[in-house]
């Protein structure tokens, strides 16, 4: 019993080992997509400028935030 256990502890993922999600990966795209269709005034609303709301959206749907992968 104690061999399955120790199997299972070592198997165990952290967060930092952890393989993102397919579902993570569209979210970003979606989000980013979103993004740039935005407006100036809807880009204002959410404090975000013309040139930060391009930059975001122009990155690549695998460049995930530092935030997302330590959830």
């Amino acid at each position: 019993m104690a061999l399955i256990e120790q199997f299972f502890q070592s198997s165990r993922r952290t967060s930092a080992t952890r393989p993102l999600r397919l579902t993570t990966f569209l979210s970003l795209w979606r989000s980013r997509r979103a993004l740039a269709r935005l407006d100036a005034r809807a880009l204002e609303d959410i404090a975000v400028t013309d040139i930060a709301a391009d930059v975001e959206a122009k990155r690549a749907f695998w460049d995930v935030p530092q935030s997302w992968r330590d959830q």
